[in-house]
């Protein structure tokens, strides 16, 4: 039976359900749907309203031409929500703050900052709202910023000069604006900046703003040595902008702070600083006002990856990966008891809490993209109408391997229907980035029913370094890539290839990021498959190291010894297999010198080189406008396109011919 998975255009042109807020007083319900434009070259964003009984089909509440996100509830049961809404004087606005009345009508602009609004957060108990958003560094005031990016605008003016670092990040190059967070209220009073001259503290701050509007907490990132950051929690007046520090740790970095209803603590996510020898530790911390920080379920051995106070300020409601899931957790503050709340094969994210206790949250899984819940007392889940979830062309179910050391390895197989094609499916071996991560969630962009459409089974898999198996099984992995994570994922493709419906002598292996990493790792120290796909990957470490967006994060494990000890690049000479490259020239955080140094070596180097004509079995697909992802529907249909082409001609022996729109 066809499938959207089946036909590309239909795959991309699926509406996508991302984010959730829920009123102060729990009766209201948002989230925002993504779809297709006109012209089907970007997705644009609307806020729909859901009822939180279960009952009514969702409602859509905007309709801009560019779109709305980030929707939040004021006291009142407003809805402020960000939106670069164009007119007849400015045909690419910034993103200003807009209000639905809660009593119906049309919405109106309450707040606007000359460089466009990044966050909004409001408190549910008082009419106060905060919104980050840059400012340049030498501006007085939010009408000086507007002269001053006038100034530069008119002379064509881009220089930015730097005196720290980082100065890129994932796609974007940083300065010369710094982020500044503003307090104003529902109806646009003139905001006040709460962070004069904060410098590169507040880039992709985390905020959370008290009940009473008093306060916000933030992570404040500030300059540490070596060119790296430190992150500390920060409590700031909102009505002086007094700020003091309320959480540091020499050991740590200091993340998503929430505050609890009553104003009286903050909850936050504590990440370790990593060493050659020892993997990060992420946990959970409380600082309580007056009585400073203390752990939290410290004997918990989960990464917790979300955090919500219960209503009453007496639990954490927390998500974290466990088994190739993410289920949802409650901790009792008063002993630290931890109890798991959900226990389907999902992964859930957006936690809200209403004052009777029922949770809402996003979820989603290989089975399904994400959807709204709701999760009443005993833990019972109950789906929320919202956007019609697609059929898919097969199933899927777990499988599990014992590594070389004797540990468990478990993974996801995808299997295509059984109609749809020969008795036994060729098997792709799809590897995870990260690579602190986990296959547990829906992906649009690293989605394996487009390979099932096509009759692939698709493994994957949870090697050494995966989050969800305890601190021990990322530490196996750690300043070692090459080594548990190669045998884990070897492990996995034995124990996929016994299956019955998988086509052992038919096999490719694929990944993005450190997936990317892997598989070339995997190119230079195996011949078992017929081809391998690498995106956006890591081939020389000693020159990755140092160029990526956040180079002091990966040296922290990336010594000398460590890097030429498990780079791919020094393997070259041994690729048998071939290979598709793919890279984004806007690419930061894995920079496109990866893939140029690849792409030169494997037709220079490796066992398979280009002919004296030029001609090699491998090949390279470079999107000069794209980032870590290829996020543009039509970039991404041309990355399936040109994936599914590869792997046929060398997995299938087929020609599925390449798409006209490459030329």
């Amino acid at each position: 039976m066809a499938t959207p998975f089946h036909d590309l255009d239909e795959f991309i042109a699926l509406p996508r359900v991302s984010g959730l807020a829920l009123a102060p007083d729990g009766s209201r319900l948002v989230t925002t749907v993504a779809e297709l434009n006109s012209k089907r070259t970007e997705y644009v964003s609307a806020v729909w309203e859901l009822d939180t009984a279960g009952q009514r089909p969702a409602r859509r509440l905007t309709r801009g031409a560019k779109g709305e996100s980030a929707p939040v509830f004021t006291v009142d049961g407003d809805l402020l929500f960000v939106a670069a809404r164009p007119s007849e004087d400015d045909d690419k606005p910034p993103a200003t703050v807009w209000r639905l009345p809660a009593a119906g009508g049309e919405a109106v602009q309450v707040l606007s900052l000359p460089g466009g609004v990044e966050a909004v957060g409001t408190a549910r108990g008082a009419d106060v709202a905060v919104v980050r958003g840059p400012m340049l560094p030498s501006a007085r005031n939010v009408d000086d910023d507007r002269r001053l990016r006038e100034l530069r605008k008119d002379n064509k003016i881009t220089a930015i000069l730097h005196t720290g670092y980082p100065v890129r990040h994932w796609d974007s190059d940083l300065g010369p604006a710094e982020p500044h967070l503003f307090v104003t209220n529902s109806a646009g009073a003139p905001p006040t900046d709460l962070t004069v001259a904060p410098g590169s503290a507040l880039r992709d701050a985390e905020f959370d703003v008290s009940d009473d509007g008093r306060f916000t907490v933030t992570h404040w990132q500030d300059p540490a040595p070596g060119a790296s950051r430190h992150a500390v929690l920060v409590r700031i007046d909102t009505d002086t902008g007094e700020r003091t520090v309320i959480a540091d740790d020499p050991d740590a970095d200091l993340w998503n702070p929430v505050v609890a209803p009553d104003g009286s603590a903050v909850a936050y996510v504590r990440e370790s600083y990593s060493t050659p020898d020892d993997a990060p530790r992420i946990s959970l911390c409380c600082t309580r006002f007056g009585a400073g920080p203390a752990a939290i379920a410290p004997g918990w051995d989960r990464w917790p990856t979300s955090v919500t106070w219960s209503r009453d300020g007496s639990a954490l409601f927390v998500t974290a990966d466990q088994d190739g899931r993410s289920p949802i957790f409650r901790i009792d503050l008063a002993d630290d008891a931890v109890t798991q709340v959900t226990f389907d094969d999902y992964a859930y994210t957006n936690v809200n809490v209403a004052p009777d206790g029922v949770i809402y949250a996003l979820r989603s899984s290989y089975a399904a993209p994400p959807h709204p819940v709701r999760i009443d007392s005993g833990g019972v889940v109950n789906e929320l109408p919202c956007v019609e979830p697609p059929q898919v062309p097969g199933t899927v179910s777990e499988i599990e391997a014992t590594a070389t050391d004797g540990t468990r390895v478990r993974s996801w197989l995808v299997l295509p229907d059984e109609d749809a094609g020969p008795a036994q499916a060729p098997l792709l071996l799809w590897i995870h980035g990260g690579p602190l991560g986990s296959w547990n969630s829906w992906h649009w962009r690293w989605n394996p029913w487009v390979l099932a459409a096509r009759g692939y089974a698709v493994l994957l898999p949870d090697p050494a370094l995966s989050t969800g198996y305890g601190q021990s099984f990322i530490q196996r992995g750690w300043g070692a890539w090459g080594d548990a994570p190669y045998h884990d994922l070897m492990a996995a493709v034995d124990a996929a290839c016994a299956h019955p419906r998988v086509d052992a002598d038919r096999t490719a292996a694929m990944g993005g990021s450190f997936g990317g990493y892997m598989a070339n790792w995997i190119a230079g120290h195996t011949d078992r498959f017929d081809a391998i796909v690498t995106h956006a990957s890591l081939w020389a470490l000693d020159q990755f190291g140092a160029t990526t967006d956040a180079s002091y994060y990966w040296l922290r494990e990336m010594t000398r010894d460590m890097a030429m000890a498990n780079s791919p690049h020094r393997h070259v000479d041994a690729i048998r297999t071939p290979m598709l490259v793919i890279h984004g020239d806007k690419d930061y955080r894995v920079p496109i010198g990866e893939a140029l140094r690849l792409w030169y070596e494997l037709l220079t180097e490796s066992a398979l080189p280009a002919d004296a004509g030029g001609d090699s079995p491998h090949a390279f697909l470079y999107f000069p406008s794209e980032n870590h992802w290829v996020l543009s529907p039509q970039h991404a249909k041309i990355w399936y396109q040109v994936v599914t082409a590869f792997l046929a001609r060398q997995v299938l022996g087929e020609d599925a011919g390449l798409p006209e729109t490459l030329g």
